[in-house]
Protein backbone atom coordinates (compact mmCIF):
# COMPACT_ATOMS: atom_id res chain seq x y z
CA UNK A 1 0.00 0.00 0.00
CA UNK A 2 1.41 3.43 -0.91
CA UNK A 3 2.64 5.25 2.20
CA UNK A 4 1.50 8.54 0.73
CA UNK A 5 -2.14 7.48 0.23
CA UNK A 6 -4.52 10.17 1.58
CA UNK A 7 -5.65 8.07 4.56
CA UNK A 8 -2.50 6.06 5.13
CA UNK A 9 -1.97 5.63 8.88
CA UNK A 10 -5.66 5.77 9.78
CA UNK A 11 -6.74 2.52 11.43
CA UNK A 12 -10.36 1.44 11.94
CA UNK A 13 -11.63 -1.39 14.11
CA UNK A 14 -14.99 -2.42 12.69
CA UNK A 15 -17.65 -4.71 14.11
CA UNK A 16 -19.90 -5.15 11.12
CA UNK A 17 -22.47 -7.34 9.47
CA UNK A 18 -24.14 -7.15 6.08
CA UNK A 19 -24.62 -3.86 4.21
CA UNK A 20 -23.51 -1.37 6.89
CA UNK A 21 -19.98 -2.74 6.40
CA UNK A 22 -19.88 -0.45 3.37
CA UNK A 23 -19.08 2.46 5.68
CA UNK A 24 -15.34 1.81 5.62
CA UNK A 25 -14.98 0.72 1.99
CA UNK A 26 -14.42 4.20 0.53
CA UNK A 27 -11.89 4.86 3.29
CA UNK A 28 -10.00 1.68 2.42
CA UNK A 29 -9.86 2.81 -1.20
CA UNK A 30 -8.08 5.94 0.07
CA UNK A 31 -5.56 4.03 2.13
CA UNK A 32 -7.13 3.45 5.55
CA UNK A 33 -6.52 0.17 7.37
CA UNK A 34 -9.65 -1.66 8.47
CA UNK A 35 -9.85 -4.65 10.79
CA UNK A 36 -13.20 -6.42 10.62
CA UNK A 37 -14.22 -8.21 13.82
CA UNK A 38 -16.38 -11.28 13.18
CA UNK A 39 -17.83 -14.16 15.21
CA UNK A 40 -16.44 -17.62 14.54
CA UNK A 41 -19.36 -18.33 12.20
CA UNK A 42 -18.50 -15.22 10.21
CA UNK A 43 -20.58 -12.44 8.72
CA UNK A 44 -23.25 -14.22 6.69
CA UNK A 45 -23.03 -11.51 4.06
CA UNK A 46 -20.93 -14.12 2.25
CA UNK A 47 -24.18 -15.98 1.49
CA UNK A 48 -26.42 -12.98 0.85
CA UNK A 49 -28.05 -11.81 -2.38
CA UNK A 50 -26.85 -12.60 -5.88
CA UNK A 51 -24.65 -13.26 -7.74
CA UNK A 52 -22.60 -15.84 -5.87
CA UNK A 53 -19.08 -15.91 -7.27
CA UNK A 54 -17.14 -19.11 -6.61
CA UNK A 55 -19.27 -19.73 -3.54
CA UNK A 56 -19.05 -16.20 -2.12
CA UNK A 57 -21.46 -13.31 -2.67
CA UNK A 58 -20.43 -10.35 -4.78
CA UNK A 59 -21.70 -8.14 -1.95
CA UNK A 60 -19.07 -9.52 0.43
CA UNK A 61 -16.34 -9.35 -2.20
CA UNK A 62 -17.14 -5.68 -2.82
CA UNK A 63 -18.05 -4.27 0.61
CA UNK A 64 -15.32 -6.07 2.54
CA UNK A 65 -12.48 -5.80 0.05
CA UNK A 66 -9.24 -4.63 1.57
CA UNK A 67 -10.22 -5.52 5.14
CA UNK A 68 -8.44 -7.85 7.55
CA UNK A 69 -10.70 -10.28 9.42
CA UNK A 70 -10.20 -11.24 13.04
CA UNK A 71 -12.42 -13.67 14.95
CA UNK A 72 -13.74 -12.63 18.36
CA UNK A 73 -16.62 -13.55 20.64
CA UNK A 74 -17.37 -10.43 22.65
CA UNK A 75 -19.34 -12.51 25.14
CA UNK A 76 -15.97 -13.92 26.18
CA UNK A 77 -14.19 -11.67 28.75
CA UNK A 78 -10.84 -12.60 27.25
CA UNK A 79 -11.89 -11.31 23.84
CA UNK A 80 -13.34 -8.16 25.41
CA UNK A 81 -9.93 -7.36 26.89
CA UNK A 82 -8.21 -8.03 23.57
CA UNK A 83 -10.74 -5.81 21.81
CA UNK A 84 -9.90 -2.99 24.20
CA UNK A 85 -6.20 -3.42 23.55
CA UNK A 86 -6.79 -3.28 19.82
CA UNK A 87 -9.08 -0.24 20.09
CA UNK A 88 -6.33 1.74 21.82
CA UNK A 89 -4.15 1.25 18.72
CA UNK A 90 -6.90 2.52 16.41
CA UNK A 91 -8.24 5.91 15.41
CA UNK A 92 -11.83 4.76 14.90
CA UNK A 93 -14.17 2.07 16.19
CA UNK A 94 -17.20 1.34 14.02
CA UNK A 95 -20.32 -0.38 15.29
CA UNK A 96 -22.07 -1.38 12.07
CA UNK A 97 -25.29 -3.06 13.14
CA UNK A 98 -27.72 -2.82 16.02
CA UNK A 99 -26.88 0.26 18.13
CA UNK A 100 -25.66 -0.40 21.64
CA UNK A 101 -24.46 -3.96 21.07
CA UNK A 102 -20.87 -3.05 21.85
CA UNK A 103 -21.88 -1.20 25.01
CA UNK A 104 -23.64 -4.34 26.23
CA UNK A 105 -20.37 -6.21 25.77
CA UNK A 106 -18.35 -3.65 27.67
CA UNK A 107 -16.69 -2.05 24.66
CA UNK A 108 -19.03 0.84 23.92
CA UNK A 109 -18.12 4.52 23.68
CA UNK A 110 -17.97 5.12 27.41
CA UNK A 111 -15.72 2.11 27.94
CA UNK A 112 -13.32 2.90 25.13
CA UNK A 113 -13.00 6.66 25.40
CA UNK A 114 -11.83 6.19 28.99
CA UNK A 115 -8.90 4.24 27.54
CA UNK A 116 -8.32 6.47 24.49
CA UNK A 117 -9.76 10.00 24.82
CA UNK A 118 -9.16 10.90 21.17
CA UNK A 119 -11.00 7.86 19.82
CA UNK A 120 -13.74 8.28 17.20
CA UNK A 121 -16.71 5.97 17.75
CA UNK A 122 -19.31 5.62 14.99
CA UNK A 123 -22.54 3.65 14.98
CA UNK A 124 -24.30 2.98 11.67
CA UNK A 125 -27.68 1.26 11.77
CA UNK A 126 -30.99 1.00 9.97
CA UNK A 127 -33.18 3.48 11.84
CA UNK A 128 -30.74 4.98 14.32
CA UNK A 129 -30.54 5.02 18.10
CA UNK A 130 -33.84 6.81 18.77
CA UNK A 131 -37.43 6.75 17.58
CA UNK A 132 -40.14 4.10 17.49
CA UNK A 133 -38.34 2.09 14.77
CA UNK A 134 -34.94 1.90 16.46
CA UNK A 135 -35.39 -1.79 17.32
CA UNK A 136 -37.16 -2.73 14.07
CA UNK A 137 -35.17 -5.27 11.98
CA UNK A 138 -34.60 -4.12 8.41
CA UNK A 139 -32.73 -4.67 5.19
CA UNK A 140 -31.51 -2.10 2.70
CA UNK A 141 -34.59 -1.55 0.54
CA UNK A 142 -36.60 -0.71 3.66
CA UNK A 143 -34.81 2.62 3.86
CA UNK A 144 -35.85 3.48 0.31
CA UNK A 145 -39.51 2.62 0.90
CA UNK A 146 -39.46 4.47 4.24
CA UNK A 147 -37.98 7.56 2.60
CA UNK A 148 -40.54 7.53 -0.21
CA UNK A 149 -37.91 6.90 -2.87
CA UNK A 150 -39.54 3.82 -4.40
CA UNK A 151 -43.26 3.09 -4.63
CA UNK A 152 -45.01 -0.29 -4.97
CA UNK A 153 -46.43 -1.33 -8.31
CA UNK A 154 -49.05 -3.96 -9.16
CA UNK A 155 -48.68 -6.64 -11.82
CA UNK A 156 -51.30 -8.09 -14.16
CA UNK A 157 -52.22 -10.76 -11.58
CA UNK A 158 -52.97 -8.07 -9.01
CA UNK A 159 -49.90 -8.75 -6.87
CA UNK A 160 -47.97 -5.80 -5.57
CA UNK A 161 -44.23 -5.87 -6.13
CA UNK A 162 -41.08 -3.85 -5.69
CA UNK A 163 -40.01 -2.27 -9.00
CA UNK A 164 -36.42 -1.99 -10.11
CA UNK A 165 -34.74 1.04 -8.63
CA UNK A 166 -31.34 2.30 -7.59
CA UNK A 167 -30.84 1.62 -3.88
CA UNK A 168 -30.26 4.78 -1.87
CA UNK A 169 -30.10 4.23 1.88
CA UNK A 170 -27.77 1.25 1.81
CA UNK A 171 -25.23 3.34 -0.10
CA UNK A 172 -25.91 6.88 1.12
CA UNK A 173 -25.82 5.90 4.80
CA UNK A 174 -22.28 4.53 4.62
CA UNK A 175 -21.09 7.56 2.62
CA UNK A 176 -22.50 9.99 5.18
CA UNK A 177 -20.94 7.83 7.88
CA UNK A 178 -17.54 7.88 6.15
CA UNK A 179 -17.79 11.67 5.90
CA UNK A 180 -18.55 11.85 9.62
CA UNK A 181 -15.57 9.62 10.40
CA UNK A 182 -13.25 11.86 8.42
CA UNK A 183 -14.56 15.00 10.11
CA UNK A 184 -14.20 13.45 13.56
CA UNK A 185 -10.69 12.15 12.84
CA UNK A 186 -9.57 15.57 11.61
CA UNK A 187 -10.80 17.14 14.85
CA UNK A 188 -9.23 14.39 16.96
CA UNK A 189 -5.89 14.86 15.24
CA UNK A 190 -6.12 18.63 15.70
CA UNK A 191 -7.48 18.92 19.24
CA UNK A 192 -7.02 15.49 20.83
CA UNK A 193 -10.77 15.38 21.35
CA UNK A 194 -12.59 12.19 20.47
CA UNK A 195 -16.24 11.94 19.55
CA UNK A 196 -19.16 9.59 19.26
CA UNK A 197 -21.71 9.91 16.49
CA UNK A 198 -24.32 7.83 14.71
CA UNK A 199 -25.87 7.62 11.27
CA UNK A 200 -29.10 5.90 10.28
CA UNK A 201 -29.34 4.55 6.75
CA UNK A 202 -32.99 5.58 6.66
CA UNK A 203 -32.05 9.17 7.58
CA UNK A 204 -29.46 9.20 4.83
CA UNK A 205 -31.99 8.05 2.23
CA UNK A 206 -34.35 10.86 3.23
CA UNK A 207 -31.53 13.39 3.24
CA UNK A 208 -30.46 12.41 -0.27
CA UNK A 209 -34.03 12.92 -1.49
CA UNK A 210 -34.34 16.32 0.20
CA UNK A 211 -35.53 18.12 -2.94
CA UNK A 212 -38.85 16.31 -3.17
CA UNK A 213 -39.68 16.31 0.53
CA UNK A 214 -38.70 19.96 0.94
CA UNK A 215 -40.79 20.87 -2.10
CA UNK A 216 -43.89 19.20 -0.67
CA UNK A 217 -43.18 20.99 2.60
CA UNK A 218 -42.91 24.30 0.79
CA UNK A 219 -46.20 23.63 -1.02
CA UNK A 220 -47.95 23.47 2.34
CA UNK A 221 -47.54 27.23 2.45
CA UNK A 222 -50.02 29.50 0.59
CA UNK A 223 -49.60 29.96 -3.16
CA UNK A 224 -49.14 33.66 -2.49
CA UNK A 225 -45.84 32.72 -0.87
CA UNK A 226 -44.66 29.60 -2.75
CA UNK A 227 -45.21 29.20 -6.49
CA UNK A 228 -43.73 27.44 -9.47
CA UNK A 229 -40.99 29.10 -11.50
CA UNK A 230 -41.27 31.95 -13.94
CA UNK A 231 -41.03 29.80 -17.08
CA UNK A 232 -44.13 27.85 -15.96
CA UNK A 233 -46.09 31.06 -15.36
CA UNK A 234 -45.51 30.33 -11.66
CA UNK A 235 -47.79 27.27 -11.72
CA UNK A 236 -46.70 24.61 -9.25
CA UNK A 237 -45.23 21.48 -10.75
CA UNK A 238 -44.98 18.14 -8.94
CA UNK A 239 -41.71 17.84 -7.01
CA UNK A 240 -38.54 16.42 -8.49
CA UNK A 241 -38.52 14.33 -11.62
CA UNK A 242 -42.27 13.72 -11.46
CA UNK A 243 -42.66 17.35 -12.50
CA UNK A 244 -40.73 16.57 -15.69
CA UNK A 245 -43.13 14.02 -17.17
CA UNK A 246 -44.71 16.54 -19.52
CA UNK A 247 -41.46 18.37 -20.31
CA UNK A 248 -40.47 18.84 -23.94
CA UNK A 249 -37.18 20.72 -24.09
CA UNK A 250 -36.04 18.56 -21.17
CA UNK A 251 -37.04 15.04 -22.15
CA UNK A 252 -35.88 11.67 -23.49
CA UNK A 253 -36.07 11.01 -27.22
CA UNK A 254 -35.45 7.95 -29.34
CA UNK A 255 -32.49 8.15 -31.73
CA UNK A 256 -32.11 6.54 -35.16
CA UNK A 257 -30.50 3.39 -33.74
CA UNK A 258 -33.30 2.70 -31.26
CA UNK A 259 -31.32 3.98 -28.28
CA UNK A 260 -32.48 6.97 -26.28
CA UNK A 261 -30.89 10.29 -25.47
CA UNK A 262 -31.80 12.86 -22.87
CA UNK A 263 -32.25 16.36 -24.29
CA UNK A 264 -31.84 19.19 -21.75
CA UNK A 265 -32.06 22.55 -23.53
CA UNK A 266 -33.96 24.30 -20.75
CA UNK A 267 -31.82 27.45 -20.98
CA UNK A 268 -32.77 29.76 -23.81
CA UNK A 269 -29.19 30.14 -25.06
CA UNK A 270 -28.69 26.37 -25.31
CA UNK A 271 -32.07 25.91 -26.98
CA UNK A 272 -30.98 28.46 -29.58
CA UNK A 273 -27.70 26.57 -30.11
CA UNK A 274 -29.64 23.38 -30.79
CA UNK A 275 -32.09 24.98 -33.22
CA UNK A 276 -29.22 26.51 -35.17
CA UNK A 277 -27.32 23.22 -35.16
CA UNK A 278 -30.23 21.28 -36.69
CA UNK A 279 -31.06 24.16 -39.05
CA UNK A 280 -34.46 24.73 -37.47
CA UNK A 281 -34.24 28.34 -36.35
CA UNK A 282 -37.97 28.52 -37.03
CA UNK A 283 -38.50 26.48 -33.85
CA UNK A 284 -36.60 29.03 -31.81
CA UNK A 285 -38.43 31.92 -33.43
CA UNK A 286 -41.79 30.35 -32.69
CA UNK A 287 -41.01 29.05 -29.20
CA UNK A 288 -38.03 30.99 -27.83
CA UNK A 289 -38.90 30.12 -24.25
CA UNK A 290 -37.82 31.83 -21.05
CA UNK A 291 -34.21 32.57 -20.22
CA UNK A 292 -33.91 29.74 -17.66
CA UNK A 293 -35.59 26.48 -16.68
CA UNK A 294 -38.13 26.39 -19.50
CA UNK A 295 -39.12 22.83 -20.39
CA UNK A 296 -41.93 23.86 -22.76
CA UNK A 297 -44.28 21.78 -20.63
CA UNK A 298 -47.20 20.25 -22.52
CA UNK A 299 -46.22 21.60 -25.95
CA UNK A 300 -47.13 18.52 -27.96
CA UNK A 301 -46.53 20.21 -31.30
CA UNK A 302 -42.91 20.95 -30.37
CA UNK A 303 -42.54 17.51 -28.84
CA UNK A 304 -43.58 15.95 -32.15
CA UNK A 305 -41.05 18.07 -34.04
CA UNK A 306 -38.27 17.06 -31.64
CA UNK A 307 -39.26 13.40 -31.79
CA UNK A 308 -38.79 13.44 -35.56
CA UNK A 309 -35.54 15.42 -35.39
CA UNK A 310 -33.91 13.05 -32.92
CA UNK A 311 -34.71 10.09 -35.14
CA UNK A 312 -32.35 11.48 -37.81
CA UNK A 313 -29.09 10.60 -35.97
CA UNK A 314 -27.84 7.77 -33.83
CA UNK A 315 -27.36 8.29 -30.12
CA UNK A 316 -23.58 8.36 -30.57
CA UNK A 317 -23.90 10.96 -33.31
CA UNK A 318 -26.11 13.14 -31.12
CA UNK A 319 -23.59 13.10 -28.29
CA UNK A 320 -20.78 14.07 -30.64
CA UNK A 321 -22.96 16.81 -32.15
CA UNK A 322 -23.79 18.16 -28.71
CA UNK A 323 -20.09 18.50 -27.97
CA UNK A 324 -19.47 20.18 -31.32
CA UNK A 325 -22.38 22.63 -31.22
CA UNK A 326 -22.68 23.18 -27.47
CA UNK A 327 -26.12 21.90 -26.56
CA UNK A 328 -26.89 19.50 -23.69
CA UNK A 329 -27.68 15.92 -24.61
CA UNK A 330 -26.79 12.73 -22.75
CA UNK A 331 -26.80 8.98 -23.35
CA UNK A 332 -29.48 6.92 -21.63
CA UNK A 333 -27.64 3.89 -20.31
CA UNK A 334 -28.67 0.94 -18.18
CA UNK A 335 -26.70 -0.88 -15.48
CA UNK A 336 -25.96 -3.47 -18.16
CA UNK A 337 -24.77 -1.07 -20.86
CA UNK A 338 -23.00 1.61 -18.79
CA UNK A 339 -19.69 -0.27 -18.92
CA UNK A 340 -19.60 0.13 -22.71
CA UNK A 341 -20.03 3.91 -22.58
CA UNK A 342 -16.81 5.66 -23.68
CA UNK A 343 -17.05 8.23 -20.87
CA UNK A 344 -17.38 5.42 -18.32
CA UNK A 345 -14.43 3.60 -19.87
CA UNK A 346 -12.31 6.74 -19.67
CA UNK A 347 -13.18 7.47 -16.03
CA UNK A 348 -13.48 4.05 -14.41
CA UNK A 349 -11.15 1.11 -14.07
CA UNK A 350 -12.11 -2.42 -13.17
CA UNK A 351 -10.26 -4.44 -10.58
CA UNK A 352 -9.72 -7.86 -12.20
CA UNK A 353 -11.22 -11.16 -11.11
CA UNK A 354 -7.79 -12.52 -10.22
CA UNK A 355 -7.30 -9.74 -7.72
CA UNK A 356 -10.62 -9.35 -5.92
CA UNK A 357 -12.57 -12.47 -6.92
CA UNK A 358 -14.93 -10.55 -9.20
CA UNK A 359 -14.61 -7.57 -11.49
CA UNK A 360 -15.21 -4.52 -9.30
CA UNK A 361 -15.22 -0.78 -9.84
CA UNK A 362 -12.58 1.37 -8.25
CA UNK A 363 -13.25 4.60 -6.38
CA UNK A 364 -14.60 7.55 -8.38
CA UNK A 365 -12.17 9.85 -6.51
CA UNK A 366 -9.10 10.87 -8.44
CA UNK A 367 -6.08 12.47 -6.82
CA UNK A 368 -4.23 14.24 -9.62
CA UNK A 369 -0.75 12.87 -10.15
CA UNK A 370 -1.24 10.12 -7.56
CA UNK A 371 -2.03 6.44 -7.69
CA UNK A 372 -4.41 5.23 -5.01
CA UNK A 373 -3.85 1.89 -3.27
CA UNK A 374 -5.33 -1.29 -4.65
CA UNK A 375 -7.44 -3.14 -2.07
CA UNK A 376 -6.86 -6.78 -1.29
CA UNK A 377 -9.37 -9.62 -1.71
CA UNK A 378 -12.24 -9.66 0.81
CA UNK A 379 -11.17 -11.88 3.72
CA UNK A 380 -12.24 -15.31 4.77
CA UNK A 381 -13.50 -15.54 8.35
CA UNK A 382 -10.67 -14.87 10.78
CA UNK A 383 -8.09 -14.92 8.01
CA UNK A 384 -5.90 -12.31 9.72
CA UNK A 385 -6.48 -13.07 13.39
CA UNK A 386 -2.92 -14.15 14.15
CA UNK A 387 -1.22 -11.41 12.17
CA UNK A 388 -3.40 -8.63 13.61
CA UNK A 389 -2.55 -9.38 17.24
CA UNK A 390 1.09 -9.85 16.25
CA UNK A 391 1.25 -6.59 14.27
CA UNK A 392 -0.82 -4.37 16.56
CA UNK A 393 -0.18 -5.86 19.99
CA UNK A 394 3.21 -7.45 19.48
CA UNK A 395 2.11 -10.90 20.56
CA UNK A 396 4.34 -13.88 19.99
CA UNK A 397 3.19 -17.42 19.22
CA UNK A 398 3.21 -18.43 22.87
CA UNK A 399 0.86 -15.66 23.94
CA UNK A 400 -1.42 -16.31 20.99
CA UNK A 401 -1.61 -20.01 21.87
CA UNK A 402 -2.35 -19.15 25.48
CA UNK A 403 -5.21 -16.83 24.50
CA UNK A 404 -6.74 -19.40 22.17
CA UNK A 405 -6.50 -22.02 24.92
CA UNK A 406 -8.76 -19.72 26.96
CA UNK A 407 -11.28 -19.63 24.12
CA UNK A 408 -10.26 -16.19 22.82
CA UNK A 409 -9.74 -15.27 19.18
CA UNK A 410 -11.80 -18.20 17.94
CA UNK A 411 -9.84 -20.77 19.91
CA UNK A 412 -11.27 -23.79 21.71
CA UNK A 413 -11.01 -23.65 25.53
CA UNK A 414 -8.89 -26.38 27.06
CA UNK A 415 -10.19 -28.85 29.57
Amino acid sequence: MPTNAPLHGIRILEVSALGPAAISMPLIDLGAEVIKVEPAAGDYIREMTWPIVDGVSLMHLHLNRGKRSIVMDLRNPADVEIFKELAVTCDVVVEAGRPGVLAKRGVGWDDLCALKPDLVFCTISGYGMTGPYKDLPAHGVAFDTWAGIVSPEVNEQGFSYLPEHASMGIHAGPLFGALGILAAVVRAKTTGEGSCFEIAQSDAAAAMDWYRSETWRAYERPETEVTGNRSDDYARRDPGTSGMIHGVRYQVYEAADGRYVLFMASEQSLWKNFCEAVERTDLFERWPGSKYADHAVGNLELRTELRDIFRTRTAEEWIAYGVERNFPVAPVNSPKTIAHDPQFQDRFSWYPVEQLGAEQLGTPLKFIGEELPTPSHAPTVGQHTDEVVADLLGWDDARLSEAKARGALGGTPEG
